[in-house]
């Protein structure tokens, strides 16, 4: 099961992943080192640690992702909720709520989820 939490420097390099999938691993070195700096072994460790948490997967060399972006960030939301909130969406909503007011725009918008969610 992946770990839903990265680290600063992993989120970025988890997103030259989702934006570029599929890749070569050597093509991801190539960008980390664009974007990080990192050198080649850098890249390599760090991809061998996400792959081992379950979120990628570099497979003959090509490297792709087994957790879309949005579904990591879904679940690393549900975590959020669970591990602050006990669970309980309407306890982070109102907490969210009395410090930030919400547009009639975005009341409609969570209105629509809602109702989604009822089918």
């Amino acid at each position: 099961m992946a770990e839903y939490k990265l680290g600063e420097v992993e989120s970025i390099f988890a997103d030259i992943i989702w934006n570029n999938e599929p890749l070569s691993s050597r093509r991801l070195a190539e960008l980390a080192e664009e974007r990080l700096n990192w050198k080649r072994t850098t890249t390599y460790t760090i991809l061998k640690r996400l792959c081992d948490r379950g979120l990628f997967q570099n497979e003959g060399g090509k490297v792709t992702s087994l957790v879309s972006r949005e579904e990591f960030y879904a679940r690393r939301s549900e975590q959020f909720v669970e591990d602050t909130f006990q669970g309980s969406l309407p306890a982070f909503l109102a907490a969210f709520g009395s410090r930030k007011k919400l547009s009639g725009a975005e009341i409609d918008e969570l209105q629509k989820v809602i109702d989604s969610m009822r089918g």
